[in-house]
C-alpha cells in the first residue's frame, strides 16, 4: 500500500473538521451526516493500512539532518491507532444526541474531529520529532473543546489544562533534545538508540526522567494531574475520549515510545531513572484511587479513576521488560473501553436527569436499566473481577512485576492489591446506590434512558468488554507478539 495513505488519515479529519465550520450547511442533520462520514472513513482508512502497511515511512516535512516530520506503521502504533479507529466513530454517534441542545455545535464537531486527526499523528508518528509536534498540536485542538460551553468554570479548566500542557511539554522537549545529541538518530527502534553511548551516564538518565514528567502530564501523574478532574466541566463526549483514548493515552503512549524506542529499556533498567518513574507511577496509582473515594461529584470521581489507571500502564512501563510492555498495552485497551463506558453512562444521567452527584443516584438503576446495567459491567471491569478484562491486566502487570524480581516491582503488586481493593469501594459504591437505596424525587429532568444515540455505543462497548474479558486469548496473543514477550 502506498505511504500517501499515512498522510491522508491525518489530513482527512483535519480538513474535514474545518470544513464543518466553513460550509454553509443550511440543515444541522447535514453536516451531522458529513462528519460521521469524515470519521467513518478515516476509520476505515486506518484499519486498511493495519492490515497493509507501506513498506516505507512517509515523509512530510525535512528540516535539517535526522530531524523531519514522518509517518510509518509498526506494531506499537497498530494496536494505538485501531484503538483509536474502534472508539471514535461510535463517541461521534453518542456526541449527536448528547449535543442536541447545546450552543456552538459547528465549532465542537470542528475540533472533535480535527482531534482525531491530532491523534493518529501522534500514532503513526516515525520518530520523536514528528511525535513531539503532533502532541504539541493536540493541546491547540483539545483547549476549545474543554471550554466549549463558555462558562467561568470551563474556561478556567481550559487555562489550567493549557498551562499544565505547555509546562509538560517544555519539559518533554530537553529530553527530545537530549535524545537527540546524545543518541544516534530520533527514529523509534526497539530497544532504542543510546545503545553506544558510554558517557555523560547521569545527564541522559536525568534528560529521560524529564520527558517522563513531560508526557506524564497529559498521562495524568502526580504532582500534574490537576487538569484532568477540573477539565470535566467539558461535555461529555470530550470528557470521555480525555478520558479514554485522546489525551491521556497519547501521554501514555508517548512515554512507551520513549523508554522503548528512544532512551532504550536496557539502557535505563536497573538504574536510578528506572526507580525514579516506578516510585512516581506508584504514588499516582494510590493518590488516585483514593481521591476517587472520596470524590462526591460523579464525572470528576470517574476522572480519579483515570489518573490511578492511567498509572497501571505506566508501572508497567517502568518494569523494562518486553511483558511488562504487553501487560501495559493490555491495559491501555481494556481500560479505553471500560471507561469510555463509565464517562458515557455519567453523561447519560447528565443528558436526561441533570444529576451530578453521586448521592443524587439512589434508585435509579431501575428508571435507567440500560444505563446503569452498562455501568455495572464498567465497574465489574475496572475492578478486575475475574471473567471481565480488567481482571486480565492486572494479571500480566502483576505477573510482569514478578517475573523482574525487582523489590520495587513487589512493592507495585502491592500498590495494585490496594488500588483493586479501592476501586471495589469507589466503583461498586454507585451500583449499590442505584440499585438498592431508596428512589428519590427529581428536581428536574427527566429519568429514563437516552434515545439509541447514546445507547447503542453503551451497549457495544460492554458487548467489547465482556469479550475480551472471555475470550481474549487473541487480542492478548497479538498484544504480546507486538511487545516482544513471545
Amino acid at each position: 500500500m502506498s505511504s500517501i495513505f499515512l498522510l491522508l488519515v491525518i489530513l482527512l479529519p483535519l480538513l474535514g473538521g474545518v470544513s464543518v465550520s466553513l460550509i454553509p450547511w443550511k440543515k444541522q442533520k447535514s453536516y451531522e451526516i458529513f462528519s460521521f462520514l469524515i470519521v467513518l472513513l478515516t476509520s476505515v482508512i486506518v484499519y486498511v493500512l493495519i492490515l497493509n502497511p507501506p513498506e516505507q515511512a512517509f515523509v512530510l516535512f525535512q528540516f535539517t539532518g535526522n530531524l523531519k516530520v514522518s509517518f510509518q506503521v509498526d506494531g506499537l502504533s497498530r494496536i494505538f491507532s485501531g484503538l483509536i479507529a474502534v472508539l471514535w466513530p461510535l463517541a461521534m454517534l453518542y456526541a449527536f444526541e448528547y449535543m442536541e441542545h447545546e450552543k456552538h455545535q459547528k465549532i465542537f464537531y470542528t475540533f472533535y474531529i480535527m482531534t482525531y486527526g491530532v491523534t493518529l499523528g501522534i500514532s503513526f508518528s516515525d520518530n520523536m520529532m514528528s511525535l513531539y509536534f503532533f502532541y504539541e498540536l493536540l493541546t491547540l485542538v483539545t483547549v476549545p473543546l474543554v471550554m466549549h460551553t463558555l462558562t467561568t468554570e470551563a474556561i478556567i479548566a481550559s487555562r489550567k489544562y493549557l498551562y499544565y500542557s505547555l509546562g509538560g511539554a517544555a519539559f518533554a522537549f530537553i529530553g527530545l533534545v537530549l535524545a537527540y545529541v546524545y543518541g544516534n538518530s530520533l527514529t523509534f527502534q526497539m530497544g532504542g538508540v543510546m545503545g553506544g553511548v558510554e558517557s555523560h551516564h547521569t545527564i541522559i538518565l536525568l534528560g529521560y526522567v524529564l520527558a517522563f514528567c513531560g508526557f506524564g502530564v497529559k498521562a495524568a501523574i502526580f504532582p500534574f494531574n490537576g487538569w484532568l478532574p477540573t477539565a470535566s466541566v467539558a461535555p461529555t463526549p470530550v470528557t470521555a475520549l480525555l478520558h479514554a483514548v485522546a489525551v491521556v493515552k497519547s501521554g501514555a503512549f508517548s512515554i512507551m515510545r520513549l523508554t522503548f524506542y528512544i532512551y532504550g529499556a536496557g539502557y535505563l533498567k536497573g538504574s536510578w531513572a528506572q526507580h525514579v518513574v516506578m516510585a512516581i507511577a506508584m504514588v499516582t496509582i494510590l493518590y488516585g484511587s483514593s481521591m476517587a473515594v472520596k470524590e462526591r461529584h460523579l464525572k470528576r470521581r470517574l476522572a480519579y479513576s483515570t489518573i490511578s489507571n492511567l498509572s497501571y500502564i505506566l508501572f508497567g512501563v517502568t518494569l523494562m521488560t518486553p511483558y511488562g510492555l504487553a501487560a501495559a498495552l493490555l491495559h491501555m485497551v481494556f481500560h479505553a473501553f471500560m471507561k469510555i463506558t463509565g464517562f458515557f453512562c455519567a453523561g447519560a444521567v447528565l443528558h436526561k436527569t441533570k444529576r451530578n452527584y453521586v448521592f443524587e443516584l439512589n434508585g435509579l438503576g431501575f428508571k435507567m436499566p440500560v444505563t446503569f446495567g452498562c455501568f455495572l459491567i464498567a465497574s465489574l471491569g475496572l475492578v478486575g473481577v475475574p471473567l471481565f478484562p480488567g481482571f486480565l491486566s492486572k494479571w500480566y502487570l502483576a505477573f510482569g512485576a514478578v517475573k523482574t524480581g525487582d523489590p520495587w516491582a513487589f512493592v507495585g503488586i502491592g500498590v495494585l492489591t490496594i488500588s483493586a481493593f479501592l476501586t471495589a469501594i469507589y466503583m461498586l459504591n454507585i451500583v449499590v446506590r442505584a440499585f438498592f437505596l431508596p428512589y428519590e424525587m427529581p428536581a428536574e429532568g427527566i429519568e429514563t434512558d437516552p434515545g439509541w444515540k447514546m445507547k447503542l455505543p453503551l451497549i457495544l462497548f460492554c458487548v467489547a468488554i465482556l469479550i475480551m474479558g472471555m475470550h481474549g486469548k487473541p487480542l492478548i496473543t497479538l498484544i504480546f507478539k507486538t511487545a516482544g514477550a513471545l
